[in-house]
């Protein structure tokens, strides 16, 4: 028995063209708006967080303690351009706020905690706050 295939030379032409969609992202471009990439390690006496911020000013870096919640925001401006000769091919431009929020095993000393922002890393270094002793009060 013989296979007949069937040859359309349009088919072979156009296939793919209309089911592909360009990619408008190559390059450097994000393909969706960024976000705060992080580790957590716990020490003994505290936590030690490093964020990922590429591309951020450190004055746009906001980080709030209440408790055990840490919450992490900055505004992030991203530009890219290509350029061959004068002529500009592609300019794309992202600007938004990214925000990061979590909570810890334990409450955060927010009067010892120290943040540091380096090559596009934040390092926050937050200490356990000391466990207080519970207090039992008598019924009258």
């Amino acid at each position: 028995m013989s296979n007949i295939i069937r040859h359309d030379p349009l088919d072979e032409l156009f296939r793919g063209f209309f089911v592909r969609p360009m990619d408008l992202n190559a390059g450097n471009a994000p393909a969706t708006a960024p976000s705060i990439r992080m580790d957590v390690k716990e020490q003994e006496n505290a936590y030690v967080v490093h964020a990922e911020l590429p591309g951020v000013k450190k004055e746009d870096i906001h980080v709030t303690v209440d408790g055990n919640q840490v919450s992490i925001s900055a505004e992030v401006r991203q530009e890219n351009e290509e350029k061959e000769g004068e002529r500009i091919l592609r300019s794309e431009r992202y600007f938004g706020k990214v925000f990061r929020s979590f909570q810890l095993a334990q409450d955060i000393d927010d009067s010892q905690a120290v943040a540091k922002f380096n090559d596009g890393v934040l390092e926050l270094t937050l200490p356990k706050r000391a466990a207080t002793s519970s207090k039992r009060l008598a019924v009258q």
